[in-house]
């Protein structure tokens, strides 16, 4: 053998030697785990298609799979490492667990699955679960329409107080008729509020089952002056204006329009104090008052404990004739 073949063999040899000391440990460093098993019901039947998540502790990736007809998943080329593992299928409890996973190994992880409860298991049939469903949507339609019917009664406010200010300087010798003008303008669009109200709240859906307690006791009483006060106080007024225009002096019923006016103006003020500073057995009620009077209301939809609660506010405070105010 001469120099030239020997040199090539001895380049070979170094080239195989290279390449068995830097490819094995790196091919050993890379080496990757398997995550099997199969996942069946508590009665040991085979679950298909269910999903099986696999979330790596460190990292936070996710690799997801489903079971086959014989409810066998396998999931392959794993880092070796901590995992978090979700079982879950249609009908059934989702059930969790944790492996460790060794570099190269296959682990093996089966699960059976408990089926879920249903309406049925807890005692609820099919028939009062639409129940339940429709005496939800019943009582969010009266409390949105209370909503309403609350907010408009508070802007009532305003034209009101300004309408007994004005009265006080539109009943004498020297009022001139733009005085009395103006302030029956004021009394008609306080009325026309108030009735506004009263609307959302008469044709709010009833829940039957709601009690009268606490606060809105005296809101309900109230409500019997301020209701009919708020109907004789334009009558007198426009007869009071009449007599006026016409140069008489106001006289008969008339006469005591200013008085009504005082006392329908107070029921209503101290009808929207009992609602926002209720207490006693009505008191868990309060922050949904707050909540209309200061205009702060919830997006999300409310449970039938809210709109009870909410339902509560209005359902009582209508008076003897039908009118319902805040």
């Amino acid at each position: 053998m001469n120099r030239g073949t020997l040199e090539h063999v001895g380049a070979v040899i170094f080239v195989l030697v290279f390449f068995t000391s830097t490819v094995t440990p790196v091919s050993a460093q890379t080496a990757t785990a398997t995550l099997s098993g199969k996942i069946t019901d508590t009665s040991g039947a085979a679950l298909a298609n269910t999903e099986v998540s696999v979330k790596n502790a460190v990292t936070g990736q996710v690799i997801s799979a489903q079971t086959d007809r014989s409810g066998s998943y396998s999931i392959a080329n794993l880092p070796p490492g901590d995992y978090e593992v979700s079982i879950s299928a249609n009908g059934f409890d989702t059930k969790e667990s944790r492996v460790t996973l060794a570099a190269g190994a296959t682990q093996l992880l089966s699960m059976s699955l408990a089926a879920a409860l249903s309406l049925e298991d807890l005692g609820i049939s099919s028939a009062q679960a639409q129940g339940n469903a429709k005496e939800q949507a019943r009582l969010n339609k009266r409390s949105q329409m209370l909503k309403i019917h609350q907010e408009l009664g508070l802007i009532t406010v305003a034209p009101l107080a300004a309408t007994v200010l004005t009265g006080i300087f539109a009943g004498g010798k020297a009022t001139s008729t733009t005085d009395r003008t103006f302030h029956a303008a004021l009394g008609s669009a306080t009325a026309g509020l108030y009735f506004s109200s009263a609307y959302f709240a008469i044709f709010a859906p009833k829940i039957h089952g709601t009690k009268t307690e606490g606060n809105i006791k005296l809101h309900k009483a109230l409500a019997l002056i301020h209701g009919p006060g708020m109907i004789l106080t334009p009558i007198l007024g426009e007869m009071a204006f009449s007599q006026r225009s016409k140069g008489e002096r106001v006289h008969g019923i008339a006469h005591y329009h200013g008085q009504v006016a005082i006392v329908t103006a107070g029921a209503y003020g101290l009808a929207i104090l009992s609602v926002s500073l209720r207490s006693g057995p009505a008191k868990h009620d309060v922050h949904h008052a707050l909540a209309i009077f200061g205009g702060h209301h919830s997006q999300q939809p409310m449970t039938l404990t809210d709109s009870r609660a909410q339902a509560e506010l209005g359902a009582s405070s209508a008076d003897a004739n039908g009118e319902k105010r805040p």
